[in-house]
């Protein structure tokens, strides 16, 4: 069965390879097979804005716009030490890594809870410990499981646990700003020392903006590590939180993305234009 995640990427997908044609809401409705009617509603509660406002702003242009933009906004950003305006609400996300210890013997005596729900961008599982958040992955379906197993294979040692009730008000809290406690949002994760740096840097790049590699291995006084920056953002283990979807390549362009390209310019997209405030049931 189709998800409406799918349906949505599927979208995405086709307005972008045919963005010099301009595909108006009956031709996109028909490539997805559905009514002009039920697909505007559709694209409209997962993106947030009508499917023609979407393709006015996702372009190439749009990007490379912005990267030209981003220098003076990242520097100011990162050299305050201060998230950017809007960064999850009124929250704040700091790296506390997982202890030497609990590193070395695979997660012994950790109780990890987890939980799968849906996002505005598909389903998301959720992994916490009583210190913060551990991972945060975007599956389908047919990945659930096989993220699970990945995660007891790091930390075999570990209790796991499912639980929906509390990481569902949490879900609420990152993607739909339901909450106004003002807590700091920790996260439980492990790194290197320069893996660490380069997500606290992707940290503070304000909503709405992207940076190239190129600009983080600059910041880092690092300006040749560009590849070593480009496999720490990969290996980030916390989806949207520490945003990796704000970058580009050096031209403009979308880069890979851990989980899939379309989801990373639906995130791109509705940071720029902003969220619909929708939040299903979780």
């Amino acid at each position: 069965m189709v998800s409406d995640y799918d349906r949505i990427a599927c979208a995405i997908r086709y307005i972008q390879e045919n963005v010099d044609k301009q595909p108006d809401l009956k031709e996109v409705a028909a490539h997805l097979e559905l009514s002009p009617w039920h697909f505007q509603r559709l694209f409209q509660r997962w993106a947030g804005v009508t499917p023609k406002r979407f393709l006015e702003h996702l372009t190439v242009e749009k990007a490379k716009k912005l990267l030209r933009e981003s220098r003076s906004i990242l520097d100011t950003s990162l050299q305050s030490g201060l998230p950017g305006p809007g960064r999850l609400h009124d929250h704040f996300v700091s790296i506390e890594a997982v202890s030497p210890g609990e590193y070395r013997h695979h997660g012994k005596g950790l109780e990890i809870s987890y939980a799968c729900h849906d996002s505005p961008f598909g389903t998301v599982m959720l992994a916490r410990t009583a210190r913060g958040i551990l991972a945060l992955s975007f599956v389908d379906d047919a990945g659930k499981d096989v993220e699970l197993d990945s995660l007891k294979r790091q930390w075999c040692n570990a209790r796991f646990i499912e639980e929906r009730k509390d990481s569902a008000c949490l879900i609420r809290r990152l993607f739909y700003g339901s909450s106004s406690e003002p807590d700091k949002l920790l996260l439980s994760i492990r790194g290197t020392n320069f893996q660490v740096r380069v997500w606290n840097a992707l940290l503070s790049i304000p909503a709405g903006s992207v940076v190239s590699y190129q600009m983080i291995a600059d910041y880092l006084t690092r300006p040749r590590a560009v590849r070593a920056v480009a496999n720490a953002v990969a290996a980030n283990p916390v989806a949207y939180l520490i945003p990796c979807h704000r970058v580009l390549r050096s031209n403009g362009e979308l880069s890979g993305y851990r989980w899939g390209r379309e989801r990373k310019q639906l995130m791109l997209g509705r940071e720029w234009l902003g969220p619909a405030g929708e939040s299903p049931a979780v």
